[in-house]
């Protein structure tokens, strides 16, 4: 891959490549639903560049984000369609920061970003007719994450229905006294044969390639799982690195509590979306055998085991522990954004009365 640093130069005002398209956000805590945005907003154009918000302009409109700015920004970095990133975008996508990164267009789910004072964040790139939306990954969202660790039971990787704690506290979390938001709901993701092919490089390893092998739980991919990656990455010429992910009780048995937060399937998407990355065993096995290394070809010899340090202390513990913490203000932003929404969609319905 040719790296985010390099292409940089090529960024405001520099010459273009083709189609150039902007998303932007806080990418807070980026999961699967932001990456697959950025999947699909690549594919409407030749070159991605994506604005991530500073955690100044975050607190403004939203609150407290849970990861810093600089955290924010090397995890966009780190996802494969994002050709450059734009640090500091501000908050409101306006037609000067389009032209600012020669940008054709914009992209953005098919959900409402709001301001402070309840506009929709997109009003001015709409009307000039440079928007475009793409559609909102089903089954994953950040309160539907938070969710779930703020709920610290074994049950929520287990698709049962029947478990009507986490079902009950699903239902309270981040509603507003009045209802319920399409977009702050909660929906069960299903994993597809077409979202991993979407997902995939497809890249077979190439004579010359050195095969790397790491494996874990990549639960709720973070910054730490990046910086490890990154490293990982360095260490050969041309990489082409095997992530083996565990089986949730796996996970569970050795990481306990309600580990993993993520399901396999879930966990798979997390790290095909890292650039780093070339493959994924889905359903890894704990214990690294011969068989496994043999299975990718690798050479003969043993003693290639490498420990590597990614410099980083973040663990999915101690995200948790972030969360956590920071519990009354999540659930208060929740509430205020489901209002939002909710005053939002009475609107239309009272334009859409008019009408008729």
């Amino acid at each position: 891959h040719v790296r985010n640093g390099r292409r940089a130069a090529a960024g405001a005002g520099g010459r273009r490549h083709g189609r150039r398209v902007w998303c932007d956000g806080c990418y807070d805590m980026v999961h699967y639903g932001h990456s697959n945005q950025l999947r699909q907003a690549r594919a409407m154009g030749d070159y991605l560049i994506v604005g991530v918000h500073t955690d100044e302009e975050i607190a403004k409109h939203k609150g407290p984000p849970v990861f810093t700015q600089e955290e924010r920004y090397k995890m966009v970095q780190a996802i494969k369609w994002v050709d450059e990133i734009a640090p500091g975008a501000p908050y409101v996508t306006t037609l000067e920061t389009l032209d600012k990164y020669s940008c054709d267009f914009c992209v953005h789910g098919d959900d409402i970003t709001l301001t402070i004072d309840g506009k929709d964040t997109y009003e001015e790139v709409k009307t000039a007719g440079r928007y475009r939306e793409c559609k909102r990954t089903q089954g994953v969202s950040t309160t539907d994450l938070v969710g779930r660790m703020l709920l610290m039971t074994k049950a929520h990787h287990s698709n049962i229905d029947e478990d009507l704690d986490y079902r009950k506290h699903t239902d309270n979390f981040g509603k507003g006294p009045k209802g319920h938001s399409p977009w702050t709901g909660v929906s069960q993701f299903l994993q597809t044969s077409q979202k991993i092919i979407q997902f995939a490089s497809g890249k077979e390893p190439q004579p010359g390639d050195t095969i790397i092998y790491v494996a874990g739980a990549f639960d709720l991919f973070h910054v730490g799982h990046v910086d490890f990656l990154e490293k990982v990455h360095q260490l050969a010429e041309k990489p082409y690195i095997i992530a083996g992910l565990h089986f949730d009780q796996e996970v569970n048995r050795y990481k306990g509590k309600n580990y993993p937060i993520m399901n396999i399937h879930e966990r798979t998407l997390s790290v095909l979306a890292c650039r780093y990355v070339s493959e994924v065993v889905i359903g890894a096995p704990y214990a690294v055998t011969a068989d496994l290394l043999d299975h990718f070809r690798e050479p003969k010899q043993r003693g290639i085991f490498q420990l590597v340090d990614s410099g980083s202390n973040l663990t999915t513990d101690l995200i948790v522990q972030r969360i956590i913490k920071n519990r009354l203000e999540f659930e208060a932003r929740n509430q205020k954004k489901e209002a939002k929404e909710l005053a939002v969609l009475e609107a239309m319905r009272r334009l859409e009365e008019e009408k008729h």
